[in-house]
Order: C-alpha cells, then structure tokens, then sequence
C-alpha cells in the first residue's frame, strides 16, 4: 500500500479532482471575452466534479445508490481539503506534498471502508480506466 505507484495514482486521483476547478476557471475566463458563457461559481463546479467522479465510480464498481452517495461526501470532503492544503501551502511544494499525501491517505482508507473489498481492489484496478472516463465526459460537457 506505501509503494510509489500507489501514491502516484492516489496523488493523481486528488490532484484531478483539485485542478479541474483551476483549469475551468482558466478556460471561463480565457472565453468569457469572446463568447457569453453561464456563469457557474467555483462551489458549483467542485459540487459537479464530485458527482461526476462518483457517478462514474458508480458505473465501473457497480456501487449501491448508498454507497455513492457517501463516496460523493467523501470525495467533496476530500476536495476542500485539497483546495485548503493548496492555500495554505502557498508556494511550497514539499508541504503541499506532504499535506495531499495524509489527506489521499484518509480518503482512500474512508473508500476502502465503504466499499467491498472486491469493489476496493476493482477501484484500484480500474484508477487509470476511471480518469479516462472523467476527462472524456470533461471533454464532451
């Protein structure tokens, strides 16, 4: 569980979820001059990551309407940590490091309590298939 390709994936899972909301609000504001757009604040947009992160977890784990919506809970918890850690890390690297490698720690140990071990071990199969699908549906909304 402590091997770098683990954390690897588990900082990139928190770093997708994390940076999605920079990198739309870059592009809002990138085509916010030149073509009117709706407005979305960046609650809204950290709310619909989440939900499309779960959703898809969903579909690939074969989840119970229960058990994603607490994956969603977990997930935005997770989100505000992130966003938290990144202000107030500010500029340094090694602390925001650490900081996003305790907080994927707590959120994979609250995933593997809320899903069957088959479920946990499909998840950690699947991280890649499941980043893919994410971006995909980015790209297509």
């Amino acid at each position: 569980m402590s091997s770098p390709r683990f954390w690897l994936l588990a900082l990139l899972l928190v770093a997708t979820l994390a940076s999605s909301c920079a990198r739309r609000r870059r592009a809002k504001a990138d085509t916010a001059v030149s073509t009117p757009t709706e407005t979305r604040t960046p609650e809204e947009i950290r709310r619909e990551n989440v939900r499309d992160l779960a959703s898809v977890m969903a579909e690939e784990l074969k989840l119970t309407d229960d058990q994603t919506s607490r994956i969603r809970r977990v997930l935005a918890a997770t989100v505000e940590q992130v966003n938290a850690a990144q202000t107030k890390a500010g500029t340094d690297k090694a602390a925001l490091t650490t900081a996003l490698k305790r907080i994927n720690a707590a959120s994979e140990a609250q995933l593997r309590q809320i899903m069957t071990p088959a479920q946990y071990q499909l998840y950690q199969q699947r991280k890649p298939q499941i980043q893919q699908k994410l971006r995909e549906q980015r790209a297509t909304n």
